[in-house]
């Protein structure tokens, strides 16, 4: 196995982050979620520019930084979609496509449907599964048969015709957080949204404030939120952060995980330091 990089960007950035939170912190936290000055409206930076993958990185199970094993990742009709046509069978190439720029307070736009059927071998809970993971390390440091970033997930799923399976969840690969003032260790928690059975177009929204509270929205309404989000659980090899590390930063990152996902907005507010 490749051997994980000591010191990614990912631990700079969020000991950065830690002398700059403060007051600004406090202030922007007693706001509600949801609303925006007019002001506000000029900054949002479109992370995707509907024409190519500019700006991203790619990472794929077993596979070499930068390799788009199979073409998993690409545009197509302005959107930036996850697709399996060039696979015979999936074999654990959980792939992740990263922003270039680490970010700590801001909120995130992104609209998503869910497509076609799951390409064989893909496991059984992967079926309409993706997500958008951030506080992520750095691309560059993960290992080459690291199959998830240590960050936190927003986990986005699709209903399946039986019973309810809602959206907006959370999942923490390397990770823990805080919830009605207890640390909360199980992998995966539900949201309280709505069930997606359809390809309908659904808005995933987060706001983060740091390594203070974080907020998911489903269509406009707050389906989850916890604080204080740390390093903890299983890490990788020779991961430099220490067990309860505080997640001040990091990057941001749209997964592949053998379903195929289709992605025609990702936007981004930055809320600032």
């Amino acid at each position: 196995m490749k051997k994980l990089i000591l010191l990614p960007l990912l631990l700079i950035t969020a000991l950065a982050c830690n002398q700059n939170t403060g007051n600004q912190r406090t202030a922007r936290n007693s706001e509600p979620a949801g609303e925006e000055t007019p002001a506000q409206n000029q900054k949002w930076i479109q992370l995707f520019n509907g024409k190519d993958l500019e700006g991203w990185i790619i990472k794929i199970c077993k596979h070499p930084l930068g390799e788009n094993y199979n073409n998993t990742f690409r545009v197509e009709n302005g959107m930036m979609v996850t697709r399996y046509d060039q696979y015979e069978h999936f074999n654990g190439e959980y792939g992740h496509i990263f922003y270039k720029t680490p970010y700590s307070h801001y909120r995130l736009r992104v609209e998503y449907r869910i497509v076609g059927e799951q390409v064989p071998g893909g496991a059984d809970w992967a079926i309409k599964n993706s997500g958008v993971m951030f506080h992520a390390q750095s691309p560059g440091s993960m290992g080459l048969d690291q199959a998830f970033p240590v960050s936190i997930e927003a986990q986005l799923l699709g209903g399946t015709g039986e019973g309810e399976r809602p959206t907006g969840n959370l999942c923490t690969p390397g990770t823990n957080v805080v919830m009605n003032g207890e640390l909360v260790t199980r992998h995966c928690t539900n949201s309280s949204s709505p069930t997606f059975d359809g390809e309908e177009w659904v808005l995933f929204e987060l706001e983060v404030h740091g390594d203070s509270i974080i907020h998911h929205l489903v269509n406009g309404d707050t389906v989850l939120t916890y604080s204080k989000p740390q390093v903890g659980g299983e890490l990788p090899e020779r991961f430099p952060l220490a067990e309860g590390t505080p997640l001040t930063a990091g990057y941001i990152a749209l997964q592949a995980e053998s379903h195929p996902f289709d992605f025609r907005k990702v936007e981004l507010l930055d809320l600032g330091k």
